[in-house]
């Protein structure tokens, strides 16, 4: 990934000559990018309609007029950021220049233009940072995006069931736990002496490749911690869809309680 500077000076190298041609090397490439995939992503993205339907669980209080970058583009581009393998909220400093990803979130048109840049680390970080302490996001000066959470977990188990033409004889949903190890002072963060780190254990509901249930949890739970009320959530919201479904819940012993 090249961001391209037309005031800065261009460096060329001269090698030898070969058979009378000379051989340079410069960087006048112009904008190149290592994350073209994520162009792909980004009409697959639409098709689906992913992360519009997660950009409408958000409520902004933002004054409209002051706005450059949409609900919808920040959720977008962070997303995009963490498929392409950029975890963290500094990567955008960078990658809010990159031509494929302006390409994917539909802003290249003034690539030399600081209306064609994306967001940057700090307005992406009003989309996800909201403390608790803040009551009224309408009144804060900061954290004026409010995630409604309730609607996002809906949204997972409504792509599941929106995905099929007709309802299925029967499902099956496997839970589980794995480890997410972290390598600072997070907050919530204990040793977990079968994974052998500092991590959290989130807990995980699939029927099938479809992703139902993605909740964060200290490691220092129980397994089975929270388990029985993901699992009636989700059961009562295929219900309301799929009535004569059958369902069947597969988990290990861990799970073993009530």
């Amino acid at each position: 990934m090249s961001p391209s500077h037309p005031r800065t000076p261009r460096q060329v190298i001269n090698f030898s000559k070969q058979k009378g041609k000379e051989i340079i090397a410069n960087f006048d490439g112009g904008l190149i990018t290592s994350d073209a995939g994520i162009v792909w992503i980004a009409e697959l993205d639409k098709k689906l309609g992913i992360t519009e339907k997660f950009g409408n669980c958000f409520q902004d209080h933002r004054h409209q007029s002051y706005v450059d970058h949409s609900v919808h583009e920040l959720l977008a581009q962070r997303l995009y950021g963490i498929i392409l393998g950029y975890e963290d909220v500094n990567d955008h400093d960078k990658l809010r220049h990159d031509p494929a990803l302006k390409i994917a979130l539909e802003k290249l048109n003034e690539l030399e233009d600081k209306k064609g840049w994306l967001a940057g680390k700090s307005t992406i970080n009003r989309l996800e940072y909201c403390p608790e302490t803040i009551l009224d996001q309408k009144t804060s000066r900061y954290h004026k995006i409010e995630p409604n959470f309730e609607a996002i977990e809906k949204s997972f188990v409504e792509f599941c069931l929106e995905s099929y033409k007709k309802p299925p004889l029967s499902i099956i949903l496997d839970m589980d736990v794995t480890d997410d190890q972290v390598h600072g002072n997070q907050e919530g963060a204990f040793f977990n002496s079968y994974y052998h780190g500092v991590c959290y254990a989130p807990l995980y509901i699939f029927c099938g490749h479809h992703l139902l249930v993605a909740k964060l949890r200290s490691s220092n739970v129980d397994p089975a911690d929270g388990a029985l009320d993901e699992l009636q959530r989700i059961i009562g919201l295929i219900r309301e869809k799929w009535s004569e479904t059958h369902i069947l819940f597969r988990g290990d012993s861990a799970y073993a309680r009530e």
